[in-house]
């Protein structure tokens, strides 16, 4: 049997193999999926459904996706992002991942260096290798709310770098990057011809007044950032695996020899779903995120009920926060996350997917029912008080 070197050295995802092993167990309280509890909105259902009855899904779309749903696009990203844009600098992807992976392979050549401010979302780590880069892991500020290092960002680059990949808000830490440290960001990619590839998958899901800005939206970075975007976690849409990348035009015309490869189009009936989300009504994102804001106080009250146990920084944004486990009992995430999983039936995420400054941390999920929280808690206090 042949396996590729590139595969065989990647570890296994955490998080998939925490849901595996939650299968094994009857009543888990599951804290570990970020994945909406929602459910897709009625008005997107019912808009998809007709496209089928009217024999519209059936058949491919043209590479880039729909160009009705590419149109609508641009008015978002305008509107939304402050983004001027046309729709030859859109291509519709199979979620956010797909996209990132093509904007990935479109930027790098295997020995090229990729910097990832950790802890960060695995996938990107992983989606690096891939390609056979090298992932150069510059740790994020914790005591600092998990801010970007800006001078360890320019410590790290080499004549190798080619790229800097963030994902903001953060997933796992729920940190919401500001406009001031983006455009230092920026600034950098400049300075050195580098790509920005980011993921804004949580971008409508901030609180405290914080808020998302999009490093796209500075003129000078047209040629050197792509944007990947998703319905999945605006829309509670998961299993519709649909998103979307904007870039430059000569830019974008690299991602497509990559995307056409990965995945021909966009599942058509998911374009068409998208179609429904953008040019219905809005009313749910902000359902959506005044839930998470309720889930997340929740959820930072329970933590300070285990403050011997716990420390954390309060979520900026996402659905998604980050706590250190103090003392011995985090020196092995996965064995924590694992101990908890099977004596007090509590799935969680071990801190260790998101890169090695992630160990001696849990992530947990907020964008489930309060009493889903609540229940998790009850039974990680009545475990932990039997265990110190």
């Amino acid at each position: 049997m042949n396996i590729s070197n590139r595969v065989n050295q990647l570890e296994k995802s955490a998080i998939h193999e925490m849901t595996r092993l939650s299968k094994q167990y009857d009543d888990v309280a599951f804290l570990s999926w970020a994945k909406p509890t929602t459910g897709t909105p009625k008005h997107i259902n019912d808009a998809v459904i007709e496209a089928i009855q009217k024999g519209l899904t059936g058949g491919y779309s043209q590479s880039e996706g729909l160009l009705e749903l590419r149109e609508e696009i641009v008015k978002k990203l305008k509107r939304d992002n402050n983004i001027d844009a046309n729709i030859s600098q859109i291509i519709l992807s199979v979620g956010a991942i797909e996209g990132l992976a093509a904007s990935v392979l479109a930027t790098i050549d295997p020995g090229d260096e990729v910097i990832l401010p950790t802890p960060t979302y695995s996938t990107h780590i992983t989606q690096v290798k891939l390609a056979s880069g090298i992932p150069v892991l510059v740790p994020l500020i914790e005591e600092n709310n998990f801010a970007l290092d800006i001078e360890a960002i320019k410590q790290s680059i080499t004549p190798k770098t080619k790229a800097i990949m963030f994902c903001s808000p953060n997933n796992p830490t729920g940190t919401v990057f500001p406009e001031s440290s983006l455009r230092e960001l920026g600034e950098i990619a400049l300075e050195h011809n580098l790509t920005v590839i980011t993921d804004e998958a949580y971008e409508y899901f901030t609180f405290d007044d914080n808020k998302h800005f999009s490093i796209a939206s500075i003129p000078e970075l047209s040629k050197n950032v792509i944007t990947n975007y998703t319905f999945t976690k605006t829309y509670a849409m998961t299993g519709w695996r649909i998103g979307y990348i904007h870039a430059d035009e000569e830019m974008l015309a690299q991602i497509k020899k990559a995307h056409i490869p990965l995945a021909i189009c966009a599942p058509v009936a998911s374009q068409y779903a998208a179609i429904a989300a953008l040019k219905g009504s809005q009313d749910c994102i902000e359902e959506f995120r005044s839930h998470y804001l309720k889930a997340r106080n929740l959820m930072c009250d329970r933590l300070d009920r285990l403050d011997s146990v716990f420390a954390y920084v309060k979520p900026e944004g996402s659905y998604l926060m980050f706590p250190k486990i103090n003392g011995d009992l985090g020196n092995d995430s996965i064995t924590f996350s694992k101990n908890l999983l099977k004596e007090a039936r509590v799935s969680t995420t071990p801190g260790i997917d998101f890169g090695p400054t992630g160990e001696n941390h849990i992530r947990l999920s907020f964008c489930v029912p309060e009493e889903m929280i609540n229940k998790a808690f009850d039974r990680m206090e009545k475990y932990l008080k039997k265990i110190k």
